[in-house]
Parts: C-alpha cells; sequence; structure tokens
C-alpha cells in the first residue's frame, strides 16, 4: 500500500474513530494489553535481533539501553493499556458550559485532532504508547520508529493490529519505515493533522524543515537542576536518581548547578564520583550545550539563584528545569523566570513522564507550546469545539 492511500485510510478511519463508543475503546485496549503478555516471547525475539544489530553497529549505550526491551517492560507495556483505558474519558466530553440570559446554551466539547504522524527513534515502547492514547483519544495515527528497532516496531504493531482487527476502523492504527515514506507523509496535509516527531535535533529540524501540517516537536532534554544555598532536602539522593537512574533518558540531568554556600557540595561531587559519573568540571560552552544522555554532568557553580536563572535561560531546551531549595521568593523567582514544560521543586527531574503525572502515558514530552506543553497523554490530543443549542434563537 503506498503511503499515500495508507493516509487516506486513516483519513477515513478518523471520522469514524470520533463516533466509536468509549465501550468499544477500552475494548481495543483490553485486547492490546492481554495480546502483548500472549506473544511475549515473539516480542523478546524480535528485539533480540535488533539489539544485536546495535552491537554490530556500536550504537551508543544510550540507544542500546533505549532499543532494550524486557519482560518486565511487556507486563508495564501492558498494564499501561489499562491505565490509558481506566483514565477519564475524553472525546466528546463537555468541558466549559453556560446559558446566555436569552436562554441559548453554549458548550464547549473535547474532540480528536484527526489524524496524528508520529516519527521517533530508538524506542520500540512508543509504538504502543502511541497506538494506546489514539485509541483512548479516538485519533488515528500513523508510527514511524527508527530503523534501529524495526523488527521490535514490527512485531509490536503487528500485535495491536490483530488484537484491535474487529473494534477498530481499518486504517486506525499504521507504520511506515523508510526514509522515502517520511518525506512523503510530510507533504499530505490533506489528510494528516499534526505531526509529532520524538527524538534528537536533527530529526525535529528535519520534520519541521519539511512538514506541510502543524508540528509538535518533542526536542532534546537538557535539563539543569540547582541547589540553593538553603536546601534541606537529601540533595544527594535526588542528583543521583536524576543523573544515574537512566541516563539515556530525556528527563536525565545534565547540569548540576550550586550555589557556592551549599554546605555539601563536596559531597555532591564525591557521590557522583562513586557512581561513576564523569563531572565536567570546569565546563566549557560546548559542555553547557550538551546533552550527555550518558553517565556526565557539567557543573555549574554560583554565587546566587540569579546567576542559576540566567545559566538556566542561556541553555535551557524547555524541557525541565529543577530546584532544590527552602525560601519561597527564591522558588517563586525561579519558576517565574523560566520557560521550561515542567519546573520541579524539591525532587527529581525524572518526574517529567506521563505515567508519573498521571497521564497513563505519553505520545511524548512536547518543548512546544502550540497546541501542548510537556507530557502529551490522551487529552493533549484533542481539541476542542462550540456546540451551541437553541430554540429557535436568532442572532439580532
Amino acid at each position: 500500500m503506498s503511503v499515500l492511500d495508507l493516509a487516506m485510510n486513516a483519513r477515513d478511519a478518523s471520522l469514524k474513530l470520533q463516533g466509536l463508543s468509549e465501550e468499544m475503546r477500552l475494548t481495543a485496549l483490553a485486547a492490546i494489553s492481554k495480546a502483548l503478555l500472549s506473544h511475549a516471547d515473539e516480542i523478546l525475539n524480535e528485539n533480540k535481533k535488533d539489539l544485536a544489530d546495535a552491537k554490530i553497529n556500536n550504537l551508543s549505550s544510550a540507544m542500546f539501553d533505549r532499543l532494550t526491551l524486557t519482560e518486565k517492560n511487556i507486563h508495564d507495556l501492558s498494564a499501561m493499556c489499562i491505565e490509558v483505558a481506566n483514565q477519564k474519558q475524553v472525546v466528546g466530553m463537555i468541558v466549559e458550559s453556560h446559558t446566555r440570559p436569552d436562554g441559548l446554551l453554549v458548550q464547549k466539547q473535547r474532540i480528536p485532532i484527526g489524524v496524528i504522524g508520529m516519527i521517533f527513534e530508538s524506542r520500540p515502547n512508543v509504538v504502543v504508547d502511541g497506538a494506546a492514547l489514539a485509541i483512548k483519544s479516538g485519533n488515528a495515527i500513523i508510527l514511524k520508529g527508527g530503523k534501529e528497532a524495526q523488527h521490535s516496531n514490527r512485531k509490536l504493531f503487528e500485535i495491536i493490529h490483530n488484537a484491535t482487527a474487529s473494534v477498530l476502523p481499518m486504517g486506525s492504527i499504521s507504520l511506515i519505515e523508510t526514509r522515502e515514506d517520511v518525506a512523503e507523509i510530510l507533504k499530505l496535509n490533506k489528510y494528516i493533522d499534526l505531526m509529532v516527531p520524538r527524538g534528537g535535533s536533527a530529526l525535529i529540524n528535519y520534520v519541521k524543515a519539511n512538514a506541510t501540517m502543524p508540528v509538535v516537536a518533542h526536542d532534546k532534554g537538557l535539563c539543569h537542576l540547582y541547589v540553593h544555598s538553603d536546601c534541606n532536602v537529601d540533595a544527594i539522593a535526588i542528583i543521583l536518581n536524576a543523573k544515574t537512574q537512566r541516563p539515556g533518558v530525556c528527563n536525565a540531568l545534565e547540569t548540576l548547578i550550586l550555589n557556592e554556600n551549599y554546605p555539601k557540595n563536596e559531597e555532591i561531587f564525591d557521590a557522583l564520583k562513586a557512581a561513576a559519573v564523569e563531572l565536567k568540571y570546569p565546563a566549557t560552552e560546548e559542555d553547557y550545550a550538551t546533552e550527555w544522555l550518558d553517565k556526565k554532568i557539567s557543573i555549574k557553580m554560583v554565587k546566587t539563584h540569579l546567576e542559576a536563572i540566567e545559566h538556566i535561560k542561556k541553555y535551557s531546551s524547555h524541557h525541565t528545569e529543577a530546584i532544590l531549595a527552602t525560601d519561597p521568593e527564591v522558588i517563586e523567582e525561579f519558576m517565574n523566570s523560566l520557560d521550561a514544560s515542567c519546573i520541579v521543586i524539591n525532587a527529581s527531574t525524572r518526574f517529567n513522564d506521563g505515567g508519573e503525572l498521571g497521564l497513563g502515558a505519553e505520545l511524548g514530552i512536547s518543548t512546544s507550546k502550540l497546541h501542548a506543553y510537556g507530557p502529551m497523554g490522551a487529552a493533549e490530543m484533542t481539541a476542542t469545539r462550540f456546540i451551541v443549542t437553541g430554540n429557535g434563537h436568532i442572532r439580532k
């Protein structure tokens, strides 16, 4: 099937999905959840092929981490489908309502965007995340994963397609695989309403430059954490969690900013070294601009929180910025001075994640502001329209 035919089918499916009952959406999600568990061995076997290719191609440790699926990952994906199903209904819900003095009822109703194209790198789990959220939000979705995960992506798509074929309209969930397909699909604004690139800057910039439809970018996470002089939480535990739990993900800590008057700075350095983290200290301009995705961290020493804020303004990727502090005025100034999809106060940057923030899953973490900012769950994959109900009303 050509990419054009696939996009046309997705458009037809999207019009049917909007009218699909919530019960049918939940049935589809339950079927995917069950199928993932019953086909776990097949998924892991295909993933092993991708991992073998990754070794041959000398992919980075961060890429290898993102590629890897385990039995636990599959159980988590299965549970995610049920968690998304159990989220509040979004399609068709009335989110605002008022009655004018003349009795005209004005309501805002949440509706699907339509057809979403998603281009992502490395992570095969995104096939399931994207499909589950598209089902819950009533959208058709066209997925394009990286070639490094092609075996895993194909198997996961096959399982999802087979599990939902009797419930969802044909064309509701599709998979494309080649760069040529991407170049073509970016031209099809007649059929595709929104493009969501999720990956490195090269991918983001390519999609932005070539897409004929609106783009919501899910760009790099150059995340900062500032430790103020009056910090009274366990800074070492938070920093180690943010940096070392999964160094290769977008909400991992990349630059640590320390107030010179914080009394435990040397203990922080020792703890990071003990965790085999390479300290970029003193760091260069290039270091500060780098998303390491590895056990490396840039260090910046400052005299005041204002200096920390100015540093973050210069290098922020608008993903996640964190502060460890007690003074409410310092926290307030930090929060109000920075433009980021998530401001974290006295906690790890790793919490900027759809699952952790109660969305069930995420399409990704938007670093754009239109039309979503931060983790995109089912609600962020919808728009609103007006429903106006009268009783013979005419405009005067």
